[in-house]
């Protein structure tokens, strides 16, 4: 049965923060992908076709201002990715109701613990056009402690006189769910009572975008209708959709949120890992990797399969991953599977990368709180492999009462993170 035993800590998520391409805040972007509406439009930070590039779509960030969240004199500090990272951490504390002050907070018990794929590749891609055309002496004294990967965890704990572990994960696209599994673990364990956990990412660069291309990953079809080309399960599908940004959330111990008369959106329950090693880009034929982090996710959580209502899927939009990821989702919940649904966040941001776990995330802390399912759009043609409930176009009112959230990262990583309703 579902629900946390007497004998070890119980953590439950007290704070919410994202900025994504369908919104600068939760309520908008939830408010967007429950409605179906896309985020994803035609590049604008720079012309993909100057560079003959063959993707020109990409989930940015719209009228995001990153003076709201830091000083101007900052942001010759501080990369991309942590500038989203700073902002949805901000909302989220301030959505736990905690004090700026940290009045009331045993700092060392505080923690940072956040997942990025890449890092400062914004810093790291100028940086280098710099001393190419003006030399290394011009390279800013900023450069390294801005494009280090764990600059975010930095500067957060330093934000926040956050004194407990305070570490960042890269791999890849589940580095926010191993983020999110290791804050979970380090609480239970009695290492922390609250941790700042989730991932950001921002790699809409020319360098980014050209790699992803070189490799064929990437959408091409849908140049001239943006918003069509994110499309997991669809027959269509040809390549993700590149997307930038952040999730963050406060998991906590019950008792401390408790204590301070948190608001408590659910309760984490449980996570589990493991590796395809397979390949460094595809997946194992037949999901048995996520299979097994699905399985150990719902052990860890002493949750049944039968008892699992939704889960946010991986879901690139790329054919193996789609097809992988239905038939672990078969192999993990027999014939449950045909009554549980799953979408995917991917076709309304696009692909975050490191920082997509922590989106869905927040996304699927959602579901359980508000008792509706955002949709997996562009569902137009069923592929006959994938054929499972997608929540296609429309969301859906449905209770959800535990809920997992799976994160695929090249390199063969899978995680899972089971949430539940709190009682």
């Amino acid at each position: 049965m579902g629900a946390s035993s007497n004998d070890r800590r119980r953590v439950v998520v007290t704070g919410l923060g994202t900025v994504n391409a369908c919104g600068n805040d939760v309520a908008t972007s939830w408010a967007e992908v429950f409605a179906g509406r896309s985020g994803i439009t035609n590049i604008r930070r720079f012309t993909a076709k100057a560079f003959e590039m063959p993707c020109d779509v990409a989930g940015e960030l719209k009228d995001f201002d990153p003076l709201l969240w830091v000083q101007k004199r900052d942001l010759k500090k501080l990369d991309l990715m942590t500038l989203y990272g700073i902002a949805a951490t901000d909302m989220a504390w301030d959505d736990a109701g905690l004090p700026r002050d940290g009045t009331g907070l045993d700092p060392e018990l505080c923690g940072t613990i956040l997942g990025t794929g890449i890092g400062g590749l914004d810093s790291i891609e100028k940086t280098h056009t710099t001393i190419m055309e003006k030399g290394h002496q011009r390279v800013s004294p900023y450069f390294v402690p801005k494009m280090m990967a764990n600059a975010i965890a930095g500067n957060i704990s330093i934000r926040f006189n956050l004194q407990g572990p305070s570490y960042i994960t890269a791999s890849a696209c589940a580095s926010s769910n191993h983020a999110m599994a290791l804050a979970l673990r380090s609480i239970v364990s009695g290492e922390q009572d609250l941790c700042v956990t989730g991932g950001a990412e921002a790699t809409i660069t020319t360098m980014g975008m050209a790699g992803f291309n070189s490799l064929r990953a990437m959408s091409r079809r849908y140049n001239d209708e943006p918003t069509r080309a994110s499309r997991p399960f669809d027959k269509n599908r040809d390549g993700f959709v590149m997307g930038e940004g952040a999730g963050i959330l406060v998991f906590e111990e019950l008792e401390h949120a408790k204590k301070r008369g948190a608001r408590i959106y659910c309760e984490v329950l449980g996570a589990g890992m493991s590796a395809d090693a397979h390949h460094i880009t595809a997946p194992a034929p037949g999901g048995t990797g996520p299979r097994r982090a699905m399985q150990l996710a719902m052990r860890d959580a002493r949750m049944n399969p039968d008892q699992v209502d939704y889960i946010n899927a991986h879901g690139t939009s790329t054919d193996l991953n789609d097809v992988a990821e239905t038939q672990a989702v078969r192999a993990a919940f027999g014939d449950h599977a045909d009554k549980l649904c799953m979408s995917s966040s991917k076709s309304l941001v696009g692909h975050l990368l490191g920082g997509s776990g922590g989106v869905e995330a927040v996304f699927t802390v959602k579901s359980i709180e508000e008792g509706k399912v955002h949709p997996t759009i562009n569902q137009e043609e069923a592929d006959e492999r994938c054929d499972l409930d997608y929540v296609p176009n429309v969301g859906r009112e449905l209770a959800v009462n535990y809920a997992l959230s799976n994160s695929l990262g090249f390199g063969g990583h899978n995680v899972s993170i089971a949430f539940g309703k709190y009682a």
